[in-house]
């Protein structure tokens, strides 16, 4: 009877991760799209009366090798496989929808910038990651380079709170630390993603002197 019961317990809790995947891949595809879009149109996702501040510069070479290596792979294999009609089909398509990703990768965290203006810190990271912070819960902004081991985990304890380090290529040169403990969402699925209160965010700018002329603007 309790095995039973325990199956038909998971049973709800494994179709609503699946739906949770589902709906976060097909918001992950449609960004794809739609940051291939604005980087065209020169439109990145900037409200009004803000600046944007990139954070993509430590891994756009890798994508770009990855992007150009994409695109070289789709004529090979198609000359591999050209006597086969359905495989060189299905290929073609497996091939352009990889060097599209690829390219709507790198484009997202190009139009998808951290932000700075009248409504507080917008904290980001490439197609997913969007944390609003207002000016009221930021208690103060500094530069603050540090170097974490490969693979730490992005909220951690310390001594002083819990923080959030949204590192690029495992280093971070921005603090912002909170007035108090906040919610913070982060995507994907418990324990990486969800819901976690935090007392500080660590970020990485690629230029951390504009991002902080660009907070003295708002609060001395």
């Amino acid at each position: 009877m309790t095995r039973t019961a325990d199956s038909q317990d998971l049973a709800p809790n494994r179709t609503r991760r699946l739906l949770s995947f589902a709906r976060r891949a097909l918001v992950v595809e449609l960004r794809i799209y739609s940051s291939i879009g604005r980087a065209i149109a020169r439109r990145p996702a900037i409200a009004p009366g803000a600046r944007g501040y990139s954070y993509h510069r430590p891994v756009q070479t890798i994508l770009l090798i990855f992007i150009v290596l994409s695109a070289v792979e789709i004529p090979i294999i198609d000359l591999i496989v050209h006597r086969w009609p359905t495989v060189r089909i299905a290929f073609l398509i497996l091939g352009i929808w990889g060097l599209t990703w690829m390219v709507g990768l790198l484009c997202g965290q190009i139009v998808r910038p951290h932000t700075v203006g009248p409504a507080g810190i917008s904290v980001r990271e490439g197609l997913e990651l969007d944390i609003p912070l207002t000016w009221d819960q930021i208690a103060s902004v500094s530069r603050s380079p540090r170097v974490d081991e490969p693979k730490s985990p992005r909220v951690t304890q310390t001594a002083s709170g819990r923080e959030l380090a949204v590192r690029m290529q495992d280093e971070t040169n921005i603090e912002i630390e909170l007035e108090r403990p906040t919610l913070v969402r982060l995507p994907g699925l418990h324990p990486k993603g969800g819901t976690h209160e935090v007392d500080r965010v660590r970020i990485w700018a690629d230029d951390p002197d504009a991002f902080l002329d660009g907070v003295r603007a708002h609060i001395p």
